[in-house]
């Protein structure tokens, strides 16, 4: 099973330590971050890139909703798993294209499920798939659309800056789109439009 970054931001430290002791259990997810305060939380995204955002929806300075928002306002799409105690906010998730929504206290069978789909799907882009991408370029805009940079990128594939930033030019050349923040916000659209 191929590693996942996650950052777990919940208001209540407590909260925090039951889902990282969870979390134990499934040790291809490498905890990167544990947050308290939701602003704290948008600047360790946006810096780190996380594959997952495990987040409580009820918080005192900013809900889990407004977090989101201001996340990908910044061009990060990590998937945003909700955790909380309150089963009413399923709607409002589902509409704020959340990739799943947990209930407190998690199950651990839900969690295992949770994570099996993501992994099912995190590679699997429709728009990158289906279009004439060499299986290297797909590589590569698929990592685009999770917000990597080309060193970042090149670190993951073994290659350089330069040769990634050449895999970017061709990439951008054969969707026909200009910058490198069209795709992800067009990887991003598609993946959930076809959810």
């Amino acid at each position: 099973m191929e590693n996942i970054t996650a950052i777990l931001i919940d208001d209540e430290k407590l909260a925090l330590k039951r889902m990282a002791d969870i979390l134990k259990h499934f040790p291809h997810v490498k905890i990167i971050a544990s947050e308290t305060d939701p602003e704290q939380a948008i600047e360790s995204i946006v810096k780190t890139k996380p594959d997952v955002v495990f987040l409580d929806i009820e918080m005192p300075t900013m809900t889990g909703f407004n977090l989101v928002q201001k996340v990908r306002d910044n061009f990060v799409f990590p998937s945003f798993i909700f955790v909380t105690a309150f089963n009413q906010y399923a709607i409002k998730a589902l509409k704020a294209e959340a990739f799943d929504y947990l209930i407190k206290p998690i199950d651990i069978d839900d969690l295992r499920e949770c994570l099996q789909r993501y992994n099912r799907k995190q590679n699997h882009l429709p728009y990158i798939e289906n279009s004439s991408l060499s299986d290297r370029e797909k590589q590569v805009a698929r990592l685009i659309c999770k917000g990597k940079t080309s060193k970042e990128i090149g670190e993951i594939l073994y290659l350089s800056k330069h040769t990634i930033d050449t895999h970017r030019r061709k990439i951008l050349e054969k969707l026909n789109i200009r910058t490198s923040a069209d795709l992800i916000a067009l990887g991003h659209t598609r993946m959930y439009s076809k959810k």
